[in-house]
Order: C-alpha cells, then sequence, then structure tokens
C-alpha cells in the first residue's frame, strides 16, 4: 500500500515512462556514479581494442539509481542491441531458450531483478554464460539424449536490489559487478537541471535545489518530483519554477525539507511518542502501521538510516538524537528515559 501511495517511493510506475532524450544514451553523459562509469569506461574501451564482447555484468543498489540506463549505454557504447527482460518473467527454461537463441553477435540480454528466476532457468543460464552454448534434452526415459547448441557471444547484464539473494553459481558467472550508490547533492542537482531542459520546463537554480534536495538521492523520485511540481507550477506561478514555487509544490505533497513525508514522520513519532525512542521492534512498528513488516523494511527505513534518525539494534529499532530534533521532540537524558510500552507476554512480537 505504501508503495503505490508515496510520490517518494523509488519504485518504478507508468508515470515514470522515460520521455525521449530523458535518459542519457552515452557515459560522458551520464551524470554521478563516477566510480562505476570509469570502471565501466575501462570494460568496454578494453573489449573493443580486443575485438570481443563485453563480459557479463552485474549491477546492484537501491532501486531508481540507474541499473537500467548503465546496461542501454553500455550497449549503446559497444554498437549492439539490447533485449530486456525480468527475472519474474521468465517462467520456464524453454523461455530463456528462446530469448537466447535470438540474440545476435554481441548483443545485451537485461535482466532486471535478475535474483527472482527460477532455479531451473538459472540452470541453463550457467552453460549459456560460460560457454555460450545451450544444452537441450531431447528423448524421455532410456532413449533421451543430450544436444549442444551453440550460441554466437552475447553480454548478459543482471540487476538486482538483493545481491545477497543470488545464488553463489550465478553470482560467480558475472566478471564485472559494480555497486550503485546513492547520488551527492551536486549530482542530484545536475540531474533535476538536465531532466528541466529535456522536458522543456524553466527552473532556476534554487528551484531546482529545492527539489534535488528533497529526492533522496535517487534520479527516478528528483524526475518525478520534477514533473509534480512542473504541474504546480503550470497551474499557480506561470511555469516558473523558484525555490518558493518547489517549496509550495512539495508542501502540498508533505515532503519536508529533508525528504521525509508523512509515512516517514508517522514511523518516527511512533517509535519516539510512543514506545519512548524505543527500542521497539519492527513487527510492533508494522503492527501500529497497519502495514507489512517488509514494506516498512525495505520502504521506509532505508532513507531514516541513512539520515541517521533510526538505528537498527538486537532489541530493535532505536530513535536517534536527529529523529527528535527534526520532529521537534525535546530529547530525553539517560535520567529521564523510560522503558518502552510493553504488549502482553503473549502478544509479544519477535524482535527482527
Amino acid at each position: 500500500m505504501i508503495e503505490r501511495e508515496r510520490p517518494l517511493s523509488p519504485e518504478r510506475r507508468p508515470e515514470d515512462a522515460v520521455e525521449p532524450g530523458l535518459r542519457p544514451r552515452r557515459l560522458e553523459d551520464y551524470i554521478g556514479q563516477d566510480r562505476v562509469c570509469a570502471n565501466l569506461r575501462i570494460l568496454i574501451e578494453a573489449a573493443q581494442a580486443r575485438v570481443e564482447t563485453v563480459d557479463h555484468v552485474l549491477f546492484y543498489g537501491p532501486p531508481g539509481l540507474g541499473k537500467t540506463t548503465l546496461a542501454f549505454i553500455l550497449a549503446n557504447e559497444m554498437g549492439v542491441k539490447v533485449k530486456t527482460t525480468a527475472g519474474p518473467a521468465v517462467e520456464r527454461a524453454g523461455d530463456l531458450a528462446a530469448i537466447l537463441t535470438n540474440l545476435g553477435p554481441g548483443d545485451v540480454l537485461f535482466i532486471d531483478e535478475v535474483h527472482r528466476l527460477r532455479r531451473d532457468v538459472e540452470e541453463v543460464l550457467y552453460t549459456a554464460m560460460e560457454d555460450f552454448a545451450l544444452d537441450i534434452i531431447v528423448g524421455k526415459g532410456p532413449s533421451a539424449r543430450s544436444i549442444r547448441l551453440n550460441l554466437p557471444p552475447f553480454t548478459i547484464v543482471g540487476a538486482t536490489t538483493r545481491p545477497a539473494m543470488l545464488t553463489a553459481p550465478l553470482r560467480d558467472r558475472f566478471g564485472a559487478v559494480y555497486r550503485l550508490d546513492f547520488y551527492d547533492a551536486a549530482a542530484m542537482r545536475a540531474i533535476v537541471v538536465r531532466g528541466a531542459e529535456v522536458l522543456g520546463i524553466d527552473v532556476d537554480a534554487r528551484g531546482a535545489d529545492a527539489i534535488a534536495r528533497r529526492s533522496r538521492g535517487t534520479p527516478r523520485v528528483a524526475l518525478r518530483l520534477l514533473r509534480r511540481v512542473r504541474d504546480y507550477a503550470q497551474v499557480r506561478a506561470a511555469g516558473v519554477i523558484d525555490a518558493a514555487v518547489a517549496d509550495e509544490a512539495l508542501a502540498m505533497l508533505e515532503i519536508d525539507d529533508l525528504g521525509l513525508d508523512e509515512i516517514d514522520r508517522r514511523v518516527l513519532a511512533l517509535i519516539v511518542e510512543k514506545f519512548a525512542g524505543g527500542p521497539v521492534g519492527l513487527d510492533t512498528i508494522a503492527a501500529a502501521l497497519a502495514e507489512e513488516p517488509e514494506t516498512i523494511e525495505d520502504v521506509v527505513e532505508p532513507y531514516l538510516l541513512q539520515l541517521a534518525f533510526l538505528e537498527r539494534t538486537p532489541r530493535g529499532r532505536v530513535a536517534t538524537r536527529g529523529a527528535y530534533a527534526h520532529l521537534g521532540v525535546p530529547y530525553p537524558e539517560p535520567s529521564e528515559a523510560r522503558p518502552p510500552a510493553q504488549a502482553p507476554a503473549d502478544q509479544q512480537p519477535l524482535f527482527r
């Protein structure tokens, strides 16, 4: 429920469809992720010098940081075609075989959510990635035999938000593994300015900074907020976005100066006011907010942890001094602290 409601959710939505020109096509146009881009440049230039395909690449990190964009850039820099699929979409080994046999020499196959591939599909992918071949079983029972179908060299580019869920055999077959981190303030500002130019939006430097500051270091969120502020500016401010217009538009979306929305503040207020700052278990927080624990853990907590407003301890979640300050609540001195409210013993959640 939270993912559908939040304008700050980094997950892809239909309204996030990339407009022509908004997604960079070359490494030199890509903003941020300097370390990853430098390594990709070497990988690409080395493959071109040897007249070989690029080694298989795995991108991992939080959603919305540009993993798909980098896959398309890699294919464009190599001058080859790119085909896309997703782990949940490949339901049978035959589906993967059909995709692989339609790849041309050097083509890139981008697999989003690669950690969600079925195990039987993975087993077909092992040989394809390592030997550029498919082993097909023909017949049944004692008369069954294996036929090897050779494939032209190609590159698999995988993307995942949960690298720990990748099996070791699959992870080991990626020759280049890169982590994408949240973007810094300067990169976010540049992304907003570039997006405004592509979309034909009139935004000044302070307006771009106001949007970038609330975008949680995530380009997808920044471009989504830019569209929302554009709508407000067209209706209320003659289409021009300055700092005041951006602040007013984002205030209507209940997004504060640090990029926290109403749901983030509810989580912090719950821990601070009802549980005296914690520790409090994840299941208890989720029950109090009528949400799934996985939603709180995957959607809400990462940014609160990034801001150091929340700490994860063996006993549960604890609000920091910064969280108290942001909520405008006095931080209790040790002598003033009281133990958190406890549920009856038979209703105690298992702290995580």
